[in-house]
């Protein structure tokens, strides 16, 4: 008799648990902002096609994602819009990526601006890693430089290296810099 109460009871507790873990399922949040920017942002890293040519960024509000940058070829595009609508909590996403031009001569210079960076021995270590910490954007021969450096020094050089790759023009150096000089007082 014991045994059969003290298993009733148990069964009851056990069932009482679960239908309230089943309720607060049910009515948990949409996972924050910053949980589906993180997920999002694996997801891009982890696309096979990514590469130093492209550059994207996105901003989440609510579930709502906005894509944003550029990418070298047009089927980038449409496969990361696909990627980030499968991200579990994503709600919308509004594709505002732009497909660079395809020319023979942005191609030429997108190699020249990259061997010049990357062969640069102070710079090398930024070409590790399935996708270099340094992008390069090239549109209609204009050359802008994206991603992030360690140092304000390497973000000169990058800018110096790739200018010195290019007989006209000027490069835009969009780099962002980790770990800026600390300020003294």
């Amino acid at each position: 008799m014991r045994r059969t109460l003290l298993s009733n009871a148990i069964l009851g507790t056990v069932l009482i648990a679960s239908c309230a873990l089943a309720a607060t399922k049910e009515s948990a949040p949409d996972p924050s902002d910053a949980v589906l920017a993180k997920s999002i942002r694996h997801q891009i890293l982890m696309y096979a096609n990514y590469t130093l040519w492209d550059d994207i960024s996105f901003r989440v509000d609510n579930g709502s994602v906005e894509l944003e940058g550029s990418v070298n070829q047009p089927y980038k595009r449409a496969d990361l819009e696909r990627l980030v609508q499968r991200v579990p909590g994503v709600s919308a996403v509004t594709n505002q990526l732009k497909v660079l031009p395809m020319s023979p001569f942005d191609d030429r210079l997108r190699l020249q601006v990259a061997r010049a960076i990357y062969y640069d021995p102070s710079l090398s270590r930024y070409a590790m890693g399935a996708v270099p910490a340094i992008h390069i954007i090239v549109e209609n021969g204009r050359v802008t430089l994206t991603g992030s450096v360690s140092t304000a020094m390497d973000k000169q050089i990058a800018s110096i290296r790739a200018a010195s790759s290019l007989s006209f023009g000027p490069v835009v150096n969009n780099l962002t810099v980790e770990n800026p000089p600390a300020k003294k007082s």
